[in-house]
This record gives structure tokens, C-alpha cells and sequence, in this order.
């Protein structure tokens, strides 16, 4: 139980920390154009196309100890490779790209000139996407964040080289299977937290597909 209740709050967390940035980014991206637009768009996706051990390399060259944050960290008392910090970090940047474009793909969908008449009537930019946007574009928020969930519960390679396979720290269930897989006669034992990963993997998904396909209230 320990590899899945490590899971669900990696998961939970790493949801938290990339969920705003996806909505911001993709409010933006739906409403602004300018030079470089497709450059932007591209690099925030890298992570989804690149193989996970490399920006798993990535993020330790960073945040290692020492990465190029590593000195700044280390001065502030924080030590987040190896830790379960990195396990929520790595999981958060692998979860972003699949959020940042359900929330694009979500404001997309949503008439600007509906803000535009919020904001003649007074409302700040702020309060009028609060009010009308964001509400508006609510499934795409809620599949963002399952996908994201989704996603940093079947992260495996970036977490593994960032955060490492610490038993009861970062030993997730994906890196469970894996070790169970190294061990002699663990081919047997993997079965159990293999399926048990499927079956939370296709519920998301259908929540997530469930939540893109309802229309707005």
C-alpha cells in the first residue's frame, strides 16, 4: 500500500503545482498572438516527446545539488534531489504539457467577445476571466487536471533519475513494478501493482474524456 498511497499524493500534488501554470498558459496561448508563438508552444511541450530519462537529466542539472539552482538551494536549506520533492516536481513537469493543452484547447472554445462585454461592464481583466472564462471552460479544466494526475501516476523515467527509487519516499508504483521485475522471482509479485496502476490509468482517462466532451452548463 505504500508504493500507491506514495502515488496518489505525488499525483495529488504535482496536480496542485502544475494545474495553474496550465491554466494561465493556456488562457494565453488561446487568447495572444506574437513572434514566436509556435517556438513557445513547442518548448512548453518538449516533455511530452522527449524520452522521460532526459528531462528526468534535465531537471537534475537544475535543481541538483550540483545543477545550476544546486548553490541557491543548498544556501536556502532545501535539498529537493533524490527527495520526494523531486518525485512531485518531476511528475508535475511531465503532467504539464497534457494540462496546458486541454486548457488551451478549453479557452479556445470560449468566445472572447464574452469578456470583452464583462469587461464594459466593469469588470478588471482578472475578474472577468474568474467570472466568465474560466467557468466557461471548466470540462477542459477538470480533464487537465485528471490527465495531469493521470499522467504523474504512470511517470516513471524522470522520476527515476531525479528523484531516485527510495523505499517509501519515491519508490512510486510504477518504480514498485520495476523493482519488483529486478528482484528473483518478483515476476510474479509485479502483476499486482501493474493492474492495479491499469485500472486507476483507464478510470482517469474516461473521467478525463467525460469531462472534455460535457458541454458547458
Amino acid at each position: 500500500m505504500t508504493p500507491l498511497l506514495l502515488s496518489l499524493t505525488v499525483g495529488v500534488l504535482a496536480t496542485v503545482l502544475a494545474l495553474p501554470f496550465a491554466i494561465a498558459g493556456g488562457w494565453f496561448l488561446a487568447r495572444r498572438s506574437f513572434p514566436g508563438k509556435v517556438l513557445v508552444e513547442t518548448f512548453l511541450m518538449l516533455p511530452l516527446v522527449l524520452p522521460p530519462v532526459v528531462t528526468g537529466w534535465a531537471l537534475l542539472l537544475v535543481f541538483g545539488r550540483r545543477g545550476f539552482l544546486g548553490p541557491v538551494l543548498e544556501d536556502a536549506g532545501l535539498d529537493i534531489a533524490f527527495t520526494t520533492a523531486a518525485a512531485v516536481l518531476a511528475a508535475a513537469v511531465m503532467g504539464f504539457p497534457l494540462a496546458l493543452r486541454a486548457c488551451r484547447l478549453a479557452f479556445e472554445q470560449v468566445d472572447p467577445r464574452l469578456e470583452s462585454v464583462a469587461r464594459t461592464l466593469g469588470a478588471g481583466r482578472l475578474r472577468a476571466f474568474l467570472t466568465v472564462s474560466l467557468p466557461l471552460a471548466r470540462g477542459g479544466v477538470v480533464a487537465a487536471a485528471v490527465l495531469a494526475f493521470a499522467r504523474s501516476l504512470g511517470e516513471f523515467g524522470a522520476t527515476m533519475v531525479f528523484a531516485g527509487n527510495v523505499e517509501g519516499e519515491t519508490r512510486t508504483l510504477p518504480l514498485q513494478v520495476w523493482t519488483l521485475l529486478q528482484a528473483p522471482g518478483g515476476f510474479e509479485d509485479a502483476w499486482r501493482p501493474a493492474a492495479l496502476s491499469v485500472a486507476l490509468a483507464l478510470a482517469l482517462l474516461a473521467v478525463g474524456e467525460w469531462a472534455l466532451r460535457r458541454p458547458p452548463a
